[in-house]
């Protein structure tokens, strides 16, 4: 049942998206441009965003572990 439904949501989707292509005409392929360059941007500063924290926590474990020392 999870498949059948997952197969109608997909092809409502698909017609929602013809729909939206044949009213665009032209321009159709401009703004499909414009959504995938939005997207990969905002993924990719999310990714740098989670790179930086991962740094920083890094270098306070570092940190952490100097300040301690060993044997203790």
């Amino acid at each position: 049942m999870k498949t059948f439904m997952q197969f109608i949501l997909f092809m409502v989707l698909a017609v929602v998206v013809i729909v939206i292509a044949v009213m665009l005409g032209d321009s159709g392929a401009w703004y499909f441009a414009w959504l995938v360059g939005t997207t990969m941007i905002v993924l990719i500063a999310a990714a740098g965003g989670v790179l930086l924290d991962t740094q920083e926590e890094q270098a306070r474990e570092k940190a952490k572990a100097r300040a301690v020392p060993h044997g203790q």
